[in-house]
Protein backbone atom coordinates (compact mmCIF):
# COMPACT_ATOMS: atom_id res chain seq x y z
CA UNK A 1 0.00 0.00 0.00
CA UNK A 2 0.98 3.49 -0.98
CA UNK A 3 0.18 6.04 1.77
CA UNK A 4 -0.09 9.66 1.12
CA UNK A 5 3.42 10.60 2.92
CA UNK A 6 5.28 7.93 0.56
CA UNK A 7 3.94 9.10 -2.44
CA UNK A 8 4.52 12.58 -1.87
CA UNK A 9 7.65 11.53 -0.93
CA UNK A 10 8.40 9.54 -4.11
CA UNK A 11 8.30 12.79 -6.47
CA UNK A 12 9.75 15.85 -6.42
CA UNK A 13 7.80 17.49 -9.16
CA UNK A 14 5.01 19.39 -7.01
CA UNK A 15 5.11 22.39 -9.21
CA UNK A 16 4.37 20.16 -12.18
CA UNK A 17 1.98 18.08 -10.12
CA UNK A 18 -0.18 21.58 -9.57
CA UNK A 19 0.27 22.29 -12.98
CA UNK A 20 -1.47 19.34 -14.19
CA UNK A 21 -4.35 19.88 -11.43
CA UNK A 22 -3.33 16.60 -9.55
CA UNK A 23 -3.11 17.78 -5.81
CA UNK A 24 -1.97 15.81 -3.26
CA UNK A 25 -5.63 15.21 -1.92
CA UNK A 26 -6.11 14.16 -5.24
CA UNK A 27 -2.74 11.82 -5.75
CA UNK A 28 -3.74 10.52 -2.61
CA UNK A 29 -6.98 9.59 -3.25
CA UNK A 30 -6.34 7.47 -6.72
CA UNK A 31 -2.61 6.28 -4.90
CA UNK A 32 -1.25 5.69 -8.32
CA UNK A 33 2.46 6.74 -8.78
CA UNK A 34 3.63 8.66 -11.65
CA UNK A 35 6.83 9.55 -13.43
CA UNK A 36 8.40 12.98 -15.03
CA UNK A 37 6.33 15.35 -16.36
CA UNK A 38 6.10 16.21 -20.13
CA UNK A 39 4.77 18.62 -22.60
CA UNK A 40 1.77 16.84 -25.03
CA UNK A 41 -0.81 17.33 -27.76
CA UNK A 42 -2.17 15.35 -30.54
CA UNK A 43 -0.22 17.48 -32.57
CA UNK A 44 2.99 16.54 -30.91
CA UNK A 45 2.25 12.80 -31.00
CA UNK A 46 1.39 12.62 -34.87
CA UNK A 47 4.47 14.46 -35.12
CA UNK A 48 6.06 11.67 -33.14
CA UNK A 49 4.23 8.85 -34.99
CA UNK A 50 5.66 11.00 -38.15
CA UNK A 51 9.53 10.40 -37.01
CA UNK A 52 8.86 7.20 -35.67
CA UNK A 53 7.82 6.20 -39.22
CA UNK A 54 11.26 6.65 -40.51
CA UNK A 55 12.92 4.43 -38.54
CA UNK A 56 13.21 0.77 -38.80
CA UNK A 57 10.84 -0.97 -36.52
CA UNK A 58 11.56 -2.08 -32.86
CA UNK A 59 9.50 -4.90 -31.34
CA UNK A 60 7.88 -4.46 -28.14
CA UNK A 61 9.51 -5.78 -25.32
CA UNK A 62 7.18 -8.46 -23.78
CA UNK A 63 7.49 -10.73 -20.51
CA UNK A 64 8.73 -13.91 -21.02
CA UNK A 65 5.92 -16.66 -21.72
CA UNK A 66 7.34 -18.82 -18.94
CA UNK A 67 7.08 -16.48 -16.53
CA UNK A 68 3.68 -16.12 -17.32
CA UNK A 69 2.48 -19.92 -18.30
CA UNK A 70 0.09 -20.58 -15.24
CA UNK A 71 -1.77 -17.58 -15.75
CA UNK A 72 -4.35 -19.22 -18.56
CA UNK A 73 -7.60 -17.69 -19.27
CA UNK A 74 -9.43 -19.19 -16.02
CA UNK A 75 -7.23 -17.75 -13.94
CA UNK A 76 -6.64 -14.84 -16.03
CA UNK A 77 -10.73 -13.97 -15.59
CA UNK A 78 -10.12 -14.05 -11.83
CA UNK A 79 -7.76 -11.32 -11.67
CA UNK A 80 -8.81 -8.57 -9.41
CA UNK A 81 -7.41 -4.65 -10.07
CA UNK A 82 -7.47 -3.08 -6.80
CA UNK A 83 -10.10 -0.22 -7.10
CA UNK A 84 -7.98 1.56 -4.86
CA UNK A 85 -4.92 2.21 -8.22
CA UNK A 86 -7.96 3.48 -10.65
CA UNK A 87 -6.82 6.47 -12.28
CA UNK A 88 -9.86 9.24 -11.81
CA UNK A 89 -11.11 6.94 -9.02
CA UNK A 90 -12.81 8.33 -5.82
CA UNK A 91 -12.69 11.76 -7.80
CA UNK A 92 -15.63 13.81 -9.58
CA UNK A 93 -14.52 12.13 -12.85
CA UNK A 94 -17.68 10.31 -14.28
CA UNK A 95 -15.93 6.97 -15.67
CA UNK A 96 -13.03 5.58 -13.21
CA UNK A 97 -10.31 3.72 -15.33
CA UNK A 98 -8.58 0.42 -14.22
CA UNK A 99 -6.48 -2.44 -16.32
CA UNK A 100 -5.39 -5.98 -17.45
CA UNK A 101 -2.64 -7.13 -16.30
CA UNK A 102 -0.39 -9.40 -18.48
CA UNK A 103 -1.12 -13.29 -18.98
CA UNK A 104 -0.30 -16.02 -20.79
CA UNK A 105 -2.79 -14.62 -23.80
CA UNK A 106 -1.56 -11.05 -23.33
CA UNK A 107 2.09 -10.78 -22.83
CA UNK A 108 3.12 -6.92 -24.61
CA UNK A 109 2.86 -4.38 -21.60
CA UNK A 110 1.60 -0.95 -22.81
CA UNK A 111 2.66 2.11 -21.55
CA UNK A 112 0.00 4.72 -19.99
CA UNK A 113 0.00 8.31 -19.42
CA UNK A 114 -2.63 10.85 -17.62
CA UNK A 115 -3.06 14.31 -19.24
CA UNK A 116 -3.90 17.28 -17.97
CA UNK A 117 -3.65 20.87 -19.02
CA UNK A 118 -1.07 20.05 -22.25
CA UNK A 119 0.89 17.77 -19.77
CA UNK A 120 1.42 14.64 -19.34
CA UNK A 121 2.74 11.81 -16.79
CA UNK A 122 3.33 8.03 -17.12
CA UNK A 123 1.86 6.22 -14.80
CA UNK A 124 4.51 3.78 -12.99
CA UNK A 125 3.30 0.50 -13.35
CA UNK A 126 3.20 -2.50 -10.56
CA UNK A 127 1.99 -5.94 -10.25
CA UNK A 128 0.96 -5.48 -7.06
CA UNK A 129 -2.15 -3.84 -8.36
CA UNK A 130 -3.44 -6.75 -9.12
CA UNK A 131 -4.60 -9.89 -6.95
CA UNK A 132 -6.08 -13.28 -7.26
CA UNK A 133 -9.65 -14.06 -4.87
CA UNK A 134 -9.39 -16.16 -1.97
CA UNK A 135 -8.95 -19.31 -2.00
CA UNK A 136 -8.04 -18.88 -5.76
CA UNK A 137 -4.91 -21.75 -6.51
CA UNK A 138 -1.63 -20.15 -7.83
CA UNK A 139 0.05 -16.80 -7.54
CA UNK A 140 1.01 -13.92 -9.73
CA UNK A 141 4.09 -13.87 -10.74
CA UNK A 142 6.68 -11.21 -9.55
CA UNK A 143 7.22 -9.23 -12.74
CA UNK A 144 9.20 -5.88 -12.03
CA UNK A 145 8.44 -2.83 -14.83
CA UNK A 146 5.24 -2.19 -17.31
CA UNK A 147 2.46 -4.98 -16.60
CA UNK A 148 -0.79 -3.09 -18.20
CA UNK A 149 -1.71 -4.83 -21.42
CA UNK A 150 -4.55 -2.71 -21.49
CA UNK A 151 -7.85 -0.55 -20.44
CA UNK A 152 -11.22 -0.78 -19.43
CA UNK A 153 -13.72 2.27 -18.70
CA UNK A 154 -16.29 1.43 -15.98
CA UNK A 155 -19.45 3.08 -15.53
CA UNK A 156 -19.48 5.42 -12.85
CA UNK A 157 -17.74 5.57 -9.23
CA UNK A 158 -19.77 3.22 -7.28
CA UNK A 159 -19.44 0.57 -9.74
CA UNK A 160 -16.00 0.62 -9.07
CA UNK A 161 -16.59 -0.89 -5.57
CA UNK A 162 -19.34 -3.52 -6.26
CA UNK A 163 -18.70 -4.71 -10.26
CA UNK A 164 -15.16 -3.78 -10.84
CA UNK A 165 -15.76 -5.76 -14.43
CA UNK A 166 -18.96 -4.01 -15.41
CA UNK A 167 -17.03 -1.84 -18.19
CA UNK A 168 -18.56 -0.14 -21.06
CA UNK A 169 -15.15 0.40 -23.50
CA UNK A 170 -12.22 -2.04 -23.24
CA UNK A 171 -8.97 -2.15 -25.06
CA UNK A 172 -7.05 -5.17 -25.12
CA UNK A 173 -4.39 -6.95 -27.48
CA UNK A 174 -2.98 -5.61 -30.53
CA UNK A 175 -5.40 -2.89 -31.41
CA UNK A 176 -8.22 -4.07 -30.42
CA UNK A 177 -10.89 -2.60 -28.38
CA UNK A 178 -14.88 -2.78 -28.04
CA UNK A 179 -17.97 -1.58 -26.41
CA UNK A 180 -21.07 -2.20 -24.79
CA UNK A 181 -24.49 -0.81 -27.17
CA UNK A 182 -28.21 0.38 -26.02
CA UNK A 183 -28.74 -3.23 -25.41
CA UNK A 184 -25.68 -3.93 -22.12
CA UNK A 185 -23.87 -6.29 -23.98
CA UNK A 186 -19.93 -6.73 -25.64
CA UNK A 187 -20.44 -8.40 -28.87
CA UNK A 188 -17.79 -7.58 -32.08
CA UNK A 189 -14.62 -6.23 -31.70
CA UNK A 190 -13.17 -2.61 -33.82
CA UNK A 191 -9.36 -2.68 -34.93
CA UNK A 192 -7.58 0.07 -35.12
CA UNK A 193 -5.72 -0.88 -38.25
CA UNK A 194 -6.32 -3.67 -40.62
CA UNK A 195 -2.97 -4.93 -42.40
CA UNK A 196 -2.67 -7.55 -45.01
CA UNK A 197 -6.37 -9.60 -44.12
CA UNK A 198 -6.52 -12.20 -46.40
CA UNK A 199 -4.22 -10.88 -49.06
CA UNK A 200 -2.29 -13.04 -51.29
CA UNK A 201 -1.01 -15.49 -49.06
CA UNK A 202 1.28 -13.19 -46.93
CA UNK A 203 0.73 -13.57 -43.22
CA UNK A 204 -1.87 -10.65 -41.40
CA UNK A 205 0.21 -8.24 -39.59
CA UNK A 206 -1.14 -6.71 -36.25
CA UNK A 207 -0.03 -3.66 -34.99
CA UNK A 208 -0.12 -2.50 -31.47
CA UNK A 209 -1.44 0.53 -29.32
CA UNK A 210 2.02 0.57 -27.73
CA UNK A 211 0.89 3.65 -25.89
CA UNK A 212 -1.93 5.30 -24.22
CA UNK A 213 -2.76 8.76 -22.92
CA UNK A 214 -5.77 10.11 -20.92
CA UNK A 215 -7.24 13.20 -20.48
CA UNK A 216 -8.18 14.44 -16.91
CA UNK A 217 -11.89 14.23 -18.01
CA UNK A 218 -13.86 17.60 -16.01
CA UNK A 219 -16.16 17.08 -13.42
CA UNK A 220 -19.10 14.56 -14.60
CA UNK A 221 -18.45 14.53 -18.16
CA UNK A 222 -20.22 12.16 -20.25
CA UNK A 223 -17.19 11.62 -22.28
CA UNK A 224 -13.80 10.22 -21.79
CA UNK A 225 -10.61 11.24 -24.20
CA UNK A 226 -8.25 8.98 -24.66
CA UNK A 227 -4.83 9.12 -27.42
CA UNK A 228 -2.99 6.32 -28.51
CA UNK A 229 0.13 5.28 -30.39
CA UNK A 230 0.11 2.63 -33.10
CA UNK A 231 3.60 0.76 -34.15
CA UNK A 232 4.04 -2.17 -36.32
CA UNK A 233 6.59 -3.42 -38.90
CA UNK A 234 4.55 -1.78 -41.57
CA UNK A 235 3.18 1.53 -40.12
CA UNK A 236 2.99 4.32 -37.25
CA UNK A 237 0.04 6.89 -36.46
CA UNK A 238 -1.53 8.35 -33.98
CA UNK A 239 -4.96 8.03 -32.45
CA UNK A 240 -7.50 10.53 -30.70
CA UNK A 241 -10.43 8.77 -29.36
CA UNK A 242 -13.66 10.51 -27.90
CA UNK A 243 -15.16 8.20 -25.96
CA UNK A 244 -19.08 8.80 -25.42
CA UNK A 245 -21.14 7.24 -23.07
CA UNK A 246 -25.19 7.69 -24.82
CA UNK A 247 -27.74 5.48 -25.08
CA UNK A 248 -25.22 2.89 -26.68
CA UNK A 249 -21.57 4.08 -27.16
CA UNK A 250 -20.31 6.73 -29.40
CA UNK A 251 -16.24 7.26 -30.39
CA UNK A 252 -14.85 10.20 -32.78
CA UNK A 253 -11.58 8.99 -34.35
CA UNK A 254 -9.02 10.76 -35.54
CA UNK A 255 -6.29 9.47 -36.81
CA UNK A 256 -2.97 10.05 -38.55
CA UNK A 257 -1.10 6.76 -40.44
CA UNK A 258 2.60 6.83 -41.94
CA UNK A 259 3.58 3.40 -43.78
CA UNK A 260 6.99 2.30 -43.40
CA UNK A 261 6.32 -0.10 -46.30
CA UNK A 262 4.07 -1.07 -48.43
CA UNK A 263 0.93 -2.60 -48.19
CA UNK A 264 -1.59 -4.74 -49.83
CA UNK A 265 -4.67 -4.43 -48.05
CA UNK A 266 -4.97 -1.11 -46.08
CA UNK A 267 -7.98 -2.05 -44.11
CA UNK A 268 -9.71 1.56 -42.39
CA UNK A 269 -11.79 1.65 -39.25
CA UNK A 270 -11.79 -2.54 -39.47
CA UNK A 271 -14.39 -4.73 -37.39
CA UNK A 272 -14.10 -8.38 -36.41
CA UNK A 273 -17.00 -10.26 -35.38
CA UNK A 274 -18.40 -13.89 -35.52
CA UNK A 275 -20.19 -15.57 -37.53
CA UNK A 276 -20.99 -18.94 -37.45
CA UNK A 277 -25.00 -20.40 -38.98
CA UNK A 278 -28.02 -18.55 -38.89
CA UNK A 279 -31.89 -19.40 -40.42
CA UNK A 280 -30.27 -18.69 -43.50
CA UNK A 281 -28.30 -22.21 -43.74
CA UNK A 282 -27.78 -24.42 -41.15
CA UNK A 283 -25.68 -27.69 -41.15
CA UNK A 284 -27.64 -31.22 -40.08
CA UNK A 285 -27.19 -31.31 -35.90
CA UNK A 286 -24.67 -28.91 -36.18
CA UNK A 287 -25.77 -27.45 -32.76
CA UNK A 288 -29.04 -27.39 -30.76
CA UNK A 289 -29.15 -23.76 -31.17
CA UNK A 290 -30.96 -22.13 -34.04
CA UNK A 291 -28.58 -19.78 -34.89
CA UNK A 292 -25.25 -18.68 -33.47
CA UNK A 293 -23.76 -15.49 -34.30
CA UNK A 294 -22.17 -12.06 -33.15
CA UNK A 295 -23.26 -10.44 -36.63
CA UNK A 296 -25.65 -11.55 -39.11
CA UNK A 297 -24.92 -9.23 -41.69
CA UNK A 298 -23.04 -6.14 -43.34
CA UNK A 299 -24.78 -2.74 -43.97
CA UNK A 300 -23.70 0.41 -46.64
CA UNK A 301 -25.18 3.11 -47.26
CA UNK A 302 -22.94 4.54 -50.42
CA UNK A 303 -21.88 7.53 -50.93
CA UNK A 304 -24.69 8.12 -54.17
CA UNK A 305 -27.29 7.34 -50.70
CA UNK A 306 -28.67 3.57 -51.72
CA UNK A 307 -28.91 1.56 -48.57
CA UNK A 308 -27.79 -2.48 -49.03
CA UNK A 309 -27.99 -4.92 -46.93
CA UNK A 310 -25.71 -7.98 -47.38
CA UNK A 311 -26.39 -11.53 -44.79
CA UNK A 312 -23.30 -13.23 -43.85
CA UNK A 313 -21.84 -16.22 -44.88
CA UNK A 314 -19.71 -19.19 -43.38
CA UNK A 315 -18.27 -20.40 -46.72
CA UNK A 316 -16.03 -23.63 -47.17
CA UNK A 317 -13.13 -21.65 -48.25
CA UNK A 318 -12.19 -17.62 -47.31
CA UNK A 319 -14.17 -15.53 -49.30
CA UNK A 320 -13.31 -11.61 -50.41
CA UNK A 321 -15.74 -9.71 -51.44
CA UNK A 322 -15.59 -5.58 -52.71
CA UNK A 323 -18.20 -3.56 -52.90
CA UNK A 324 -17.00 0.10 -54.56
CA UNK A 325 -17.95 3.25 -53.85
CA UNK A 326 -16.73 6.95 -53.77
CA UNK A 327 -17.11 8.94 -50.70
CA UNK A 328 -19.09 6.03 -49.02
CA UNK A 329 -21.32 7.16 -46.05
CA UNK A 330 -21.18 4.39 -43.80
CA UNK A 331 -21.05 0.54 -42.80
CA UNK A 332 -20.75 -1.80 -40.52
CA UNK A 333 -21.53 -5.26 -39.16
CA UNK A 334 -25.50 -5.26 -37.87
CA UNK A 335 -26.90 -7.94 -35.55
CA UNK A 336 -30.52 -7.37 -36.90
CA UNK A 337 -32.37 -10.28 -35.40
CA UNK A 338 -33.14 -9.39 -32.08
CA UNK A 339 -35.33 -12.33 -30.43
CA UNK A 340 -34.25 -14.87 -27.76
CA UNK A 341 -36.46 -17.45 -29.27
CA UNK A 342 -33.82 -17.23 -32.66
CA UNK A 343 -30.94 -18.38 -30.45
CA UNK A 344 -32.37 -19.70 -27.43
CA UNK A 345 -28.71 -19.90 -25.74
CA UNK A 346 -27.73 -18.17 -22.01
CA UNK A 347 -24.89 -15.72 -24.19
CA UNK A 348 -27.17 -12.74 -25.12
CA UNK A 349 -26.60 -12.81 -28.73
CA UNK A 350 -30.27 -10.98 -29.19
CA UNK A 351 -28.23 -8.31 -27.97
CA UNK A 352 -25.17 -7.91 -29.05
CA UNK A 353 -24.59 -4.41 -30.72
CA UNK A 354 -24.33 -3.17 -34.05
CA UNK A 355 -21.24 -1.47 -34.89
CA UNK A 356 -21.37 1.28 -37.55
CA UNK A 357 -18.67 3.47 -39.23
CA UNK A 358 -19.80 6.89 -40.03
CA UNK A 359 -17.86 8.74 -41.97
CA UNK A 360 -16.28 11.93 -41.83
CA UNK A 361 -15.11 13.96 -44.81
CA UNK A 362 -13.40 12.68 -47.92
CA UNK A 363 -12.48 9.19 -47.91
CA UNK A 364 -12.26 9.09 -51.51
CA UNK A 365 -12.60 6.32 -53.99
CA UNK A 366 -12.36 2.31 -52.58
CA UNK A 367 -14.48 -0.10 -51.53
CA UNK A 368 -15.82 -2.12 -48.61
CA UNK A 369 -14.34 -5.22 -48.05
CA UNK A 370 -16.10 -8.57 -46.45
CA UNK A 371 -13.87 -11.08 -45.57
CA UNK A 372 -15.80 -14.54 -44.40
CA UNK A 373 -13.88 -16.97 -43.23
CA UNK A 374 -14.65 -21.12 -42.19
CA UNK A 375 -15.26 -21.59 -38.76
CA UNK A 376 -17.07 -24.92 -37.31
CA UNK A 377 -17.01 -22.92 -33.34
CA UNK A 378 -17.97 -19.81 -31.91
CA UNK A 379 -15.28 -19.05 -30.38
CA UNK A 380 -13.22 -17.67 -33.92
CA UNK A 381 -13.88 -14.20 -35.30
CA UNK A 382 -14.12 -15.34 -38.70
CA UNK A 383 -15.54 -11.91 -40.18
CA UNK A 384 -13.88 -8.91 -40.77
CA UNK A 385 -15.26 -5.61 -42.71
CA UNK A 386 -13.43 -2.56 -43.42
CA UNK A 387 -12.77 0.57 -45.63
CA UNK A 388 -9.76 -0.07 -48.26
CA UNK A 389 -9.09 3.39 -50.40
CA UNK A 390 -8.51 2.52 -53.98
CA UNK A 391 -4.99 4.27 -53.89
CA UNK A 392 -2.10 2.15 -52.98
CA UNK A 393 -0.47 2.14 -49.78
CA UNK A 394 2.75 2.56 -50.19
CA UNK A 395 6.26 3.33 -47.99
CA UNK A 396 6.42 6.67 -46.87
CA UNK A 397 2.82 7.68 -47.72
CA UNK A 398 0.54 9.24 -45.17
CA UNK A 399 -3.20 8.84 -44.70
CA UNK A 400 -5.33 10.69 -42.17
CA UNK A 401 -8.89 9.75 -41.17
CA UNK A 402 -11.85 10.58 -39.33
CA UNK A 403 -14.95 8.44 -38.17
CA UNK A 404 -17.48 8.12 -35.76
CA UNK A 405 -18.27 4.53 -33.97
CA UNK A 406 -22.03 3.85 -32.86
CA UNK A 407 -22.49 0.63 -31.04
CA UNK A 408 -26.03 0.75 -31.06
CA UNK A 409 -29.12 -1.61 -31.62
CA UNK A 410 -29.74 -0.63 -34.78
CA UNK A 411 -28.12 1.27 -38.02
CA UNK A 412 -28.03 4.71 -36.62
CA UNK A 413 -29.03 6.54 -40.14
CA UNK A 414 -31.37 3.92 -41.33
CA UNK A 415 -33.12 3.79 -44.99
CA UNK A 416 -36.55 5.47 -45.29
CA UNK A 417 -37.41 2.50 -47.77
CA UNK A 418 -38.64 -0.78 -46.35
CA UNK A 419 -35.61 -2.14 -45.05
CA UNK A 420 -34.71 -5.81 -45.63
CA UNK A 421 -35.54 -8.70 -42.62
CA UNK A 422 -35.05 -12.07 -42.70
CA UNK A 423 -33.59 -14.42 -45.51
CA UNK A 424 -34.43 -17.92 -45.74
CA UNK A 425 -32.72 -20.65 -48.20
CA UNK A 426 -34.91 -23.91 -49.50
CA UNK A 427 -35.30 -26.87 -51.85
CA UNK A 428 -36.13 -25.50 -55.10
CA UNK A 429 -38.97 -26.21 -57.60
CA UNK A 430 -42.32 -27.22 -56.43
CA UNK A 431 -44.19 -29.26 -53.36
CA UNK A 432 -44.06 -32.51 -54.27
CA UNK A 433 -41.64 -32.60 -56.86
CA UNK A 434 -38.50 -34.21 -57.09
CA UNK A 435 -36.32 -32.01 -55.94
CA UNK A 436 -34.47 -30.78 -59.87
CA UNK A 437 -30.46 -30.32 -59.70
CA UNK A 438 -29.06 -27.32 -59.25
CA UNK A 439 -32.17 -25.14 -58.31
CA UNK A 440 -32.43 -23.38 -54.86
CA UNK A 441 -35.34 -21.39 -53.52
CA UNK A 442 -34.68 -17.66 -51.81
CA UNK A 443 -37.52 -16.08 -49.55
CA UNK A 444 -36.43 -12.26 -47.97
CA UNK A 445 -38.38 -10.48 -45.50
CA UNK A 446 -39.14 -6.26 -46.34
CA UNK A 447 -41.43 -4.08 -43.72
CA UNK A 448 -41.48 -0.66 -43.37
CA UNK A 449 -44.05 2.14 -43.56
CA UNK A 450 -43.50 2.56 -47.60
CA UNK A 451 -44.75 -0.55 -47.38
CA UNK A 452 -47.75 -0.39 -44.86
CA UNK A 453 -48.68 2.57 -47.06
CA UNK A 454 -49.63 0.55 -50.22
CA UNK A 455 -52.80 1.13 -51.47
CA UNK A 456 -54.81 -2.15 -51.36
CA UNK A 457 -54.81 -3.37 -54.78
CA UNK A 458 -50.67 -2.59 -54.94
CA UNK A 459 -48.29 -5.19 -56.55
CA UNK A 460 -45.10 -4.69 -55.73
CA UNK A 461 -42.68 -6.50 -57.87
CA UNK A 462 -39.15 -7.80 -57.24
CA UNK A 463 -36.30 -6.40 -59.43
CA UNK A 464 -33.74 -9.24 -59.19
CA UNK A 465 -30.08 -9.30 -61.21
CA UNK A 466 -27.59 -12.78 -61.28
CA UNK A 467 -23.96 -13.11 -61.92
CA UNK A 468 -25.01 -16.38 -63.53
CA UNK A 469 -27.98 -18.93 -63.97
CA UNK A 470 -31.56 -17.77 -64.31
CA UNK A 471 -35.03 -17.20 -61.98
CA UNK A 472 -38.07 -18.65 -62.15
CA UNK A 473 -41.03 -18.50 -59.85
CA UNK A 474 -40.89 -15.26 -58.72
CA UNK A 475 -43.07 -13.45 -56.77
CA UNK A 476 -44.09 -10.89 -53.72
CA UNK A 477 -46.99 -11.21 -51.55
CA UNK A 478 -48.13 -10.01 -47.84
CA UNK A 479 -46.71 -12.51 -45.83
CA UNK A 480 -49.72 -14.70 -44.28
CA UNK A 481 -51.04 -13.32 -40.55
CA UNK A 482 -47.93 -10.76 -40.38
CA UNK A 483 -49.94 -7.42 -42.19
CA UNK A 484 -46.09 -5.54 -41.29
CA UNK A 485 -44.43 -7.50 -43.72
CA UNK A 486 -44.00 -8.64 -47.25
CA UNK A 487 -41.91 -11.11 -49.18
CA UNK A 488 -40.41 -12.21 -51.97
CA UNK A 489 -39.64 -15.61 -53.79
CA UNK A 490 -37.46 -16.65 -55.80
CA UNK A 491 -36.13 -20.06 -57.56
CA UNK A 492 -32.72 -19.66 -58.61
CA UNK A 493 -31.15 -22.15 -61.20
CA UNK A 494 -27.29 -22.15 -61.48
CA UNK A 495 -24.82 -24.97 -62.23
CA UNK A 496 -21.40 -25.55 -60.93
CA UNK A 497 -19.69 -24.34 -57.68
CA UNK A 498 -18.74 -21.20 -58.45
CA UNK A 499 -20.41 -18.33 -55.80
CA UNK A 500 -23.35 -16.35 -57.48
CA UNK A 501 -24.01 -12.87 -56.52
CA UNK A 502 -27.35 -12.24 -56.10
CA UNK A 503 -29.39 -8.52 -55.98
CA UNK A 504 -33.22 -7.75 -55.51
CA UNK A 505 -35.16 -4.60 -54.99
CA UNK A 506 -38.75 -4.30 -54.48
CA UNK A 507 -40.58 -1.70 -56.60
CA UNK A 508 -44.18 -0.55 -57.40
CA UNK A 509 -44.44 1.11 -60.91
CA UNK A 510 -41.95 2.84 -61.26
CA UNK A 511 -41.27 3.62 -57.27
CA UNK A 512 -38.38 1.89 -55.48
CA UNK A 513 -39.83 0.89 -52.24
CA UNK A 514 -36.97 -0.97 -50.20
CA UNK A 515 -33.21 -1.14 -49.77
CA UNK A 516 -31.15 -3.40 -52.02
CA UNK A 517 -30.85 -6.83 -50.68
CA UNK A 518 -27.67 -8.75 -51.85
CA UNK A 519 -26.31 -11.33 -51.27
CA UNK A 520 -23.47 -14.14 -52.26
CA UNK A 521 -24.83 -17.75 -52.87
CA UNK A 522 -22.28 -20.60 -52.04
CA UNK A 523 -24.12 -23.55 -53.88
CA UNK A 524 -21.34 -26.12 -52.08
CA UNK A 525 -22.43 -24.62 -49.04
CA UNK A 526 -23.92 -28.01 -47.32
CA UNK A 527 -20.60 -29.69 -47.28
CA UNK A 528 -18.37 -30.29 -43.72
CA UNK A 529 -17.07 -27.43 -42.90
CA UNK A 530 -12.90 -26.91 -41.43
CA UNK A 531 -12.25 -25.41 -38.30
CA UNK A 532 -10.65 -21.77 -39.20
CA UNK A 533 -10.83 -18.51 -37.53
CA UNK A 534 -9.07 -15.28 -36.91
Amino acid sequence: MVTRRNFLAYTSFSMALAALGLTPEALAAQRLKLGKVSAFSFEWLVQLAETQAKSPFIPPETVPENILANINYDIYRKIIYNPDYALFGKTASRFPVTFFSVSGLHHTPVKMSVVENHLAQEIIQDIGYFSLPNKTPGVLPKIKGNVFTGFRVLENQQVLETHPDKDWVSFLGASYFRAVGELGQFGLSARGIAINTVYNGEPEEFPDFTHFWFETPEGDSNRLVVYALLDGPSICGAYRFVLQRTKGVVMDVDCSLFLRRDVGRFGIAPQTSMFWFSKIAKGSASDWRPEVHDSDGLALWTGHGEHLWRPLNNPLQIQVSAFSDNNPRGFGLMQKERNFNAYLGSVGYERRPDLWVETRGEWGEGSVQLVEIPTDDEIYDNIVAMWVPKEPAVAGSQHQFSYRLHWLADEPFPSSLARCGATRLGRGGNPGAYPPSGVRKFMIEFSGKVLDELPVDAKPEAVLWASRGSFDGVKVEKSPGDNKRWRAFFDLHSQGKEPVELRLYLKNAEKTLSETWIYQYLPFESSPRPLQGI
